[in-house]
């Protein structure tokens, strides 16, 4: 077939914002000091998480998890970004860019899950207080876990292997930062409707099922927050969401517009910075967000930076 290559390609050349060379020098520096930050807010996250026993609870074993994913996520995309910014080259390896997509899809997966899981530890211990601690006992909380990790990377290798299978044109220009299926996929040299209906399946499975288990479970814990009749008593219980919420918000709403959405919607450039801010941002809001939310976190923060003797009699 004229203009394609069956076997392996050498490696793809990343085209990003290669067009915009003065965004992209703005990007390197932003890039960097969010990478920074995710890399020093989720190891925090996962420290206080697991020193502090005070936080040995369900909510934050699955937080734990969560900044786990965030750091595997960024790095698995930030380095090579960086890299290709910085210089003129805007190259990535064949195996990079499998490996690449391999990792950052099943991260994505498993978020997925991961979110789903923690609205269902949300709804257990609002709706349910008396039977919480029976529920969510530790060996249930593994084997959530486990389930969310091994169902996200279950997903990733099926795409993955799928994608790679396909003939990809010639000159091997990828129309983004990194190796995304979508932008993959539109350099393959021949009919990609089986793919692409594949793929709008996996994300009923993975995004559309998991989002609106999410949202029956707050619609659960909503009702039986506006039934506790004092006003502290319903403060205190949509706070212990409120993170929560707003994390699901922020990363289902990006990743529904880059799968899920009409093609002719958003621009290409749109599209990009759409992928940029679930794979670079919302990592390092999560952090954050838990932090100047969650007066315990606040606290076991405050104790691991500063040791204040104070502190523990609180």
């Amino acid at each position: 077939m004229k203009g394609t290559n069956s076997s392996n390609p050498a490696g793809f050349i990343l085209l990003g914002f290669s067009d915009q060379p003065q965004l992209e020098t703005i990007l390197l520096l932003v890039v960097s000091i969010i990478y920074v930050l995710t890399l020093v807010g989720n190891t925090a996250i996962i420290l206080v998480s697991y020193l502090n026993p005070k936080l040995h609870k369900p909510m934050y074993f699955f937080l734990s998890n969560l900044s786990f994913l965030d750091l595997c996520f960024t790095t698995s995309i930030v380095p090579q970004m960086l890299w290709n910014l910085k210089g003129p080259e805007k190259t990535i390896s064949y195996t990079g860019c499998v490996i690449q997509l391999y990792v950052a899809l099943g991260l994505g997966s498993t978020e997925c899950i991961l979110l789903t899981v923690m609205a269902y530890d949300r709804f257990n211990a609002i709706c349910r207080p008396l039977h919480y601690g029976v529920i969510m006992h530790p060996k249930l909380l593994r084997h959530l876990a486990a389930v969310a990790w091994i169902s996200g990377f279950v997903e990733s290798t099926v795409q993955t292997i799928l994608i790679f299978q396909l003939p990809l044109c010639s000159h091997h220009r990828v129309d983004d930062f990194m190796c995304e299926e979508p932008a993959l996929i539109k350099i393959a040299c021949v009919n990609t409707t089986f793919l692409e209906n594949e793929l709008s399946v996996a994300s009923v499975l993975y995004v559309v099922i998991p989002l609106g288990l999410i949202l029956v479970s707050y619609g659960c814990i909503a009702r039986s927050v506006l039934r506790i009749k004092s006003a502290e008593g319903r403060r205190k219980a949509f706070g212990t969401c409120g993170s929560h919420l707003l994390i699901v918000v922020l990363f289902f709403g990006t990743i529904i517009s880059v799968y899920i959405r009409p093609k002719s919607k958003y621009t290409q450039n749109h599209s990009r910075l759409l992928t940029l801010f679930y794979t670079v941002v919302t990592p390092s809001l999560s952090p954050l967000i838990y932090t100047l939310r969650n007066k315990e976190v606040k606290w076991a923060l405050r104790r691991l930076l500063w040791r204040d003797p104070r502190q523990e009699e609180m």
